[in-house]
């Protein structure tokens, strides 16, 4: 299988693109993550591979949660699981957003990461209200490295609550660091910064290697009864530091 050009030559504008084309096969889509690179392309596009210039990261000790957030968190507003609906977790990220009729995450996307998840490699954390699922995030894990894909709410703060449950599971499993790939206020105010794209790569070529690949699942287990209420994380995330 061919390798992605080095990450170097990707472009300025648009920001990142790197390499058109390929596939989306799990071996691919492996190869593309640890290094650095990532599918992101219209109904319309070819498979475009990106690798951006800042890249925007965030460091499981620098989550900050607002007040409003710690309130849900407190209250038990959600109840959080472990890759107990990924399926559906893509399939509500791929709905188009207030701000955009278009989704990318199409039918090809939703069957190659289906793949990467009956592999072991990519997981979700779903926000259930009931038996209602009102929120929820994707991605790929790879050694101690989660690459976030994307995450929907449908209730306030359900992608918050989600992504806390995220920090929750990478303080206590050993995972460094989390891609977010694209800079936004949104994950700015969580936490997220702005790394130069060689200092992002030099974090990744350490996380890669810090533990076995594809073995979150086996490490925590899949299953609703994983996370504690959301009360007794956030109990634990004051206890272990950060910027609560």
């Amino acid at each position: 299988m061919e390798d992605f050009p080095p990450t170097h030559q990707a472009l300025e504008e648009p920001n990142g693109l790197l390499a058109i084309g390929g596939d989306l096969t799990p071996e691919r889509l492996l190869l593309a993550y640890s290094r650095g690179v990532f599918p992101w392309y219209g109904a319309q596009d070819p498979i475009l591979w990106w690798s951006p210039n800042p890249r925007c990261t965030l460091l499981p000790a620098e989550f900050k949660i607002s007040k409003t957030l710690r309130k849900t968190l407190k209250n038990n507003v959600f109840k959080l699981t472990f890759d107990h609906s990924f399926a559906a977790v893509m399939r509500a990220c791929a709905e188009p957003r207030r701000d955009s009729a278009e989704t990318w995450i199409g039918p090809d996307m939703l069957s190659a990461y289906g793949r990467l998840h009956d592999l072991g490699y990519a997981h979700s954390i779903e926000a259930w209200q009931g038996e209602i699922l009102v929120g929820g995030l994707y991605g790929i894990q790879m050694g101690q490295c989660f690459f976030g894909e994307s995450m929907f709410s449908r209730e306030s703060e359900a992608s918050k609550a989600a992504l806390a449950g995220l920090i929750w599971l990478a303080r206590r499993h050993a995972l460094t660091l989390i891609d977010c790939q694209v800079s936004s206020d949104h994950l700015l105010s969580l936490g997220a910064k702005n790394l130069s794209r060689q200092d992002f790569e030099n974090l990744l070529a350490t996380a890669i290697k810090g533990s076995g690949m594809g073995d979150l699942d086996r490490r925590f287990g899949a299953g609703a009864e994983n996370f504690p209420s959301t009360s007794n994380m956030l109990s634990d995330l004051q206890t272990e530091g950060g910027k609560l």
